[in-house]
């Protein structure tokens, strides 16, 4: 077995015989992994703004709302034109983001119970996209729709389809090149079960004034993927989302999704 010549290794004169696993029996010296914690400290680049407050009611997955739209802005380290040369040559990009804590437990669960699944049935925490991991880092597709070169705030990215409540820190932003990362054969696993049916939406509170046409459509756009969670079906219950200064109370009978107030 052929070890690489890493500066954490630590080299014995006489061969250990290791009956467990043979490979480790090297002809002419045993190599041992020196076991040590290693330790990366990241900073945000920039954080991110939309019109959606409160991780309830923003998609499950990015790119299913392409009129959710949403600001990119730097850190003042990072305002520097230089780093965004070439950017509008690509038309999607993918960010490094963090997932707000959920839980107070620093301990590492190695499973979770995803809400499709009924909230009850177990799947390895790797195996699925749940917040509720090591490292509380996100991966998310988004379109890229302009740059603008703000003033004071310098290069301000806008994105379409986002999955991340507005305020969140990024800490990277990378290209996406079409030929490497996509998968055609791809298997996706439970979530291949899931119905994607998008629901009916019935507006029937008034709206505010400041509301405008594009607010209507993102809105309609979001709640026809059903924000409950998959355990929850009950047709009474009232729900509450977070838009901008409102709150948008809905309730969900026989497919479609009921618009009853917007209050501010």
């Amino acid at each position: 077995m052929c070890l690489p010549e890493w500066k954490s290794f630590r080299k014995y004169g006489r061969v250990v015989p290791n009956d467990a696993n043979p490979q480790m029996s090297l002809a002419a010296s045993a190599y041992v992994i020196e076991k040590r914690q290693e330790k990366m400290i990241i900073n945000p680049i920039a954080h991110i703004y939309n019109d959606f407050p409160e991780k309830f009611g923003l998609p499950r997955q990015s790119g299913l709302s392409e009129n959710l739209l949403s600001r990119i802005v730097m850190e003042e380290e990072y305002r520097v034109p230089d780093a965004f040369r070439g950017i509008t040559e690509y038309s999607h990009l993918w960010l490094i983001w963090e997932f707000e804590s959920l839980t107070d437990s620093k301990s590492f669960s190695p499973t979770v119970r995803p809400p499709k699944l009924g909230g009850n049935e177990r799947r390895g925490v790797f195996a699925t996209r749940s917040p509720n991991r090591p490292n509380r880092l996100g991966l998310t597709l988004v379109r890229l729709v302009k740059m603008e070169n703000d003033p004071e705030r310098g290069p301000v990215l806008t994105v379409a389809g986002a999955d991340i409540r507005s305020g969140t820190p990024l800490y990277d932003i990378k290209p996406y090149i079409a030929y490497a990362d996509q998968a055609p054969d791809a298997v996706s696993g439970f979530t291949e079960h899931i119905s994607r049916e998008p629901l009916t939406v019935s507006f029937e509170a008034p709206f505010p004034e400041d509301i405008t046409e594009a607010d209507r459509r993102t809105l309609e756009e979001v709640l026809a993927l059903d924000p409950r969670p998959g355990y929850q079906a009950d047709p009474d219950r009232e729900y509450g989302m977070a838009y901008r200064k409102y709150q948008i109370r809905f309730r969900i009978q026989d497919n479609t999704v009921h618009v009853v107030s917007i209050e501010s």
